[in-house]
């Protein structure tokens, strides 16, 4: 009679990816059903989103939220630029393969597909990355490429070969020492450079793929802090921000958040959302609820 959410909450918001693959394992080994279907089946709402982009396997979960991005009207292209820029080669060659195996298509050709002009460019160059994963940098190239972007942000030709072909062939090492160097040259960072209006499509992707590679957990800070502030909440950016930095660097976004807003962000979640959604974010965020 009704479902015992505050168990499936208890057991699977406290598990690890590798607890949670072992889980549905054996409960498909014991009932002979799938557990992920047969929770949407049982639960609704924001609550069965967060659920189920949990239970998933990681590389499986961002397929299927790179999915849902794509098939929605509109510019935002967060997932894909997130997935893109903030994964390793690895995981996001195993994203890719996940795509394929539950769509029938590849993540590129989806991209490709969804997208055009200068976006597609970048989107596409981003999610076919597989860059190098070292700490080697090379000085010399810093200096050099620093001023590739810096001419090409000055001339307006944001969609200049140069700029994707940096942002989407160079190490995340090597980048971020590029960045400095920018900062070094012209006095300021190159995302003030950029120009912020959110209403060129390209723009606002190449604003987004420069500061989840410059420094992803202020990148995300700030889509949590967007997601709780002002009328209304976007529970799909919260419940995907909570959810997928769990296992990563959660922690350090959340003392970025307090540190900005000088309110804790479990705080933040129990004034903005409630019931069992309410209690899932909690627990991910470490919590007893």
């Amino acid at each position: 009679w009704g479902t015992d959410e505050k168990a499936i909450i208890a057991v699977l918001g406290r598990r690890n990816a590798a607890q949670r693959r072992q889980i549905r394992h054996v409960y498909e080994e014991i009932y002979q059903e799938d557990l992920i279907k047969r929770l949407e089946s049982e639960l609704s709402g924001h609550f069965e989103k967060a659920v189920y982009r949990w239970i998933l396997d990681p590389p499986d979960r961002d397929a299927v939220l790179a999915n849902v991005e794509l098939k929605k009207s509109g510019n935002k292209h967060h997932v894909i630029v997130e997935i893109s820029c903030t994964k390793n080669p690895e995981e996001l060659l195993a994203i890719r393969r996940a795509y394929h195996a539950r769509y029938k298509r590849s993540l590129e050709e989806e991209v490709a597909y969804h997208t055009k002009g200068d976006t597609r460019r970048l989107l596409v160059a981003l999610v076919s990355a597989f860059r190098y994963y070292g700490e080697e940098i090379n000085t010399t190239l810093a200096k050099s490429e620093a001023k590739k972007l810096h001419e090409a942000i000055k001339d307006k030709k944001f969609g200049n070969e140069d700029v994707i072909r940096i942002l989407s062939t160079r190490s995340i090492a090597q980048l971020q020492a590029t960045f400095n160097c920018y900062r070094e040259q012209e006095g300021t960072s190159i995302t003030k450079n950029l120009p912020k209006d959110s209403s060129d499509e390209y723009i606002a992707t190449l604003r987004m793929a420069v500061q989840c590679l410059k420094d992803p957990k202020k990148y995300f800070e700030k889509v949590l802090r967007r997601s709780i502030e002002g009328i209304g909440t976007d529970e799909d950016a919260l419940t995907r921000v909570i959810v997928t930095r769990a296992e990563k660097d959660l922690k350090e976004i959340k003392e970025l958040y307090h540190k900005r807003t000088n309110v804790p962000l479990d705080k933040a979640v129990d004034k903005e959302t409630s019931g069992d959604y309410k209690d899932m974010l909690l627990t991910l965020l470490g919590n007893e609820v």
